[in-house]
């Protein structure tokens, strides 16, 4: 049986390709992150990494090809890899992580199995995710989680705004996912204002989706 993971008092390592690691033993989250929040911008290296041994799991940083890696061991063995669009997306990973291990990342982007799958273009990969979520619940919990990065409720309560200030170049696959998420719950997208961000996506608003996004603020 997979190992659970149980938060509290706990031993982590932390290590770079030098060799040079760090044994850490926190009492909470917070602490594990200030830590390894001070063992990250001491460094410069393409590679970080975690360890949480005992659980059986780990999270990698890879700034120098903008990915992040997750691992748990057990009956069924899983890596998964995700896509970082932003420098300022790796240490909340790891926050995430301190905090409820693997599945702590769950919601954190859109996860791959095979690394090779990142190779696609950041349309490919957001059109696959959602092309994995098949119920009415997942799909409204998927637009949840790309709202909450970056989502506002226009003045007028008549709209919600993805994206929120992000140019074109930003948020591609997340912003793919949303275009074919909406399709499939059939939520309404409308022409986003003149002096909107090129990067922004409207919608009306949707019963549906209000109180899912307030689980998430």
């Amino acid at each position: 049986m997979a190992r659970p993971y149980h938060p509290g008092p706990k031993q982590f390592v932390f290590a770079v390709r030098d060799g040079n690691d760090q044994q850490v033993s926190v009492g909470d989250a917070q602490e594990a992150y200030v830590a390894f929040s001070a063992f990250f911008r001491d460094r410069d290296s393409d590679t970080y990494t975690i360890s949480d041994e005992p659980a059986g799991q780990g999270l990698v940083l890879m700034p120098g090809q903008g990915v992040i890696s997750r691992t748990k061991d057990g009956d069924q063995p899983r890596s998964e890899y995700l896509q970082v669009d932003r420098g300022n997306r790796y240490l909340p990973s790891a926050m995430l992580f301190f905090e409820n291990g693997y599945a702590g990342l769950d919601r954190f982007g859109q996860w791959f199995s095979d690394l090779s799958d990142l190779d696609a273009s950041p349309e490919t990969r957001g059109a696959a995710r959602a092309a994995t979520i098949t119920t009415e619940a997942a799909a409204i919990e998927e637009v949840a989680r790309i709202w909450a990065d970056s989502g506002i409720v226009d003045p007028s309560d008549q709209y919600y705004v993805f994206f929120d200030s992000h140019g074109g170049d930003d948020d591609r696959a997340d912003r793919a996912a949303l275009l074919k998420l909406i399709e499939f719950l059939g939520i309404e997208r409308v022409d986003a204002p003149a002096e909107a961000a090129g990067g922004e996506v409207w919608v009306r608003t949707d019963p549906r989706l209000d109180s899912e996004f307030v689980r998430w603020s």
